[in-house]
């Protein structure tokens, strides 16, 4: 949903020209009034329901593809993000800005959420995940939702790359965004993912370096497993 007058920090009274839009299986181009328009599928129950009825809730991600969650022309901004199905480190999520050639974002869709150790092919599989926080929600179970404000200038890419070499992966979604113009300070969001395994003894974890030039970091989600038999 669109937050107006989000940039210019005036809050929920500021009125606003921006456009709301959203993302979803349903309605992957976020066309408006685009939703509940696929088709049923042919071998599924809702075959002879057609169109008006939620017949595509998700998509499946074969061995080794790559789906294009979302291609937006700018400006505007990405405003949240919710996923669910396969929850495991086979799927890596990357968001592009304005058609850059290497992804701002680039990290396992479950540590994108704060859910490090969410291994399985199902909502319901693995331990129970709880997040709460102002940017990142993880609610009921393994509801994957964040709030971050990615502005964009030109364009944005959201893709998802199922790694898993011969299994199919299930992926529910949506994104929501907004359309309007994107003021000259505001900054593009940028996450990395980082593993060790195992840490050597005595030896530090670097969690960030090599940053240039202005921004604000706006922190870390971290999962520690433990190798040791005395802890």
């Amino acid at each position: 949903m669109n937050t107006p007058g989000q940039w210019s920090g005036m809050g929920l009274s500021q009125l606003s020209n921006q456009k709301s839009r959203s993302i979803s299986a349903e309605n992957p181009n976020g066309a408006k009034g685009g939703g509940a328009m696929a088709d049923a599928a042919p071998d599924g129950p809702a075959r002879e329901l057609g169109r008006g009825w939620k017949c595509r809730p998700s998509i499946t991600i074969q061995p080794g593809e790559t789906a294009a969650l979302a291609d937006i022309s700018g400006p505007g901004m990405l405003q949240s993000l919710w996923m669910t199905g396969y929850t495991g480190r086979d799927f890596i999520l990357r968001i592009y800005w304005d058609e850059q050639a290497r992804p701002s974002v680039e990290t396992p869709m479950a540590d994108f959420f704060s859910m490090h150790w969410s291994e399985g092919n199902g909502i319901f599989d693995g331990p129970l995940v709880h997040v709460n926080s102002l940017p990142v929600a993880v609610n009921p179970n393994k509801g994957m939702n964040c709030f971050w404000e990615m502005p964009f200038r030109r364009h944005c890419r959201v893709t998802l790359e199922n790694r898993n070499p011969g299994e199919p992966k299930v992926l529910y979604y949506q994104i929501n965004y907004c359309l309007g113009e994107v003021p000259e300070n505001a900054a593009y969001f940028h996450a990395q993912f980082r593993r060790v395994n195992p840490l050597g003894y005595l030896q530090p974890y670097v969690i960030l370096d090599g940053v240039n030039g202005r921004g604000h970091y706006v922190g870390t989600t971290m999962g520690w497993g433990i190798n040791n038999n005395r802890w």
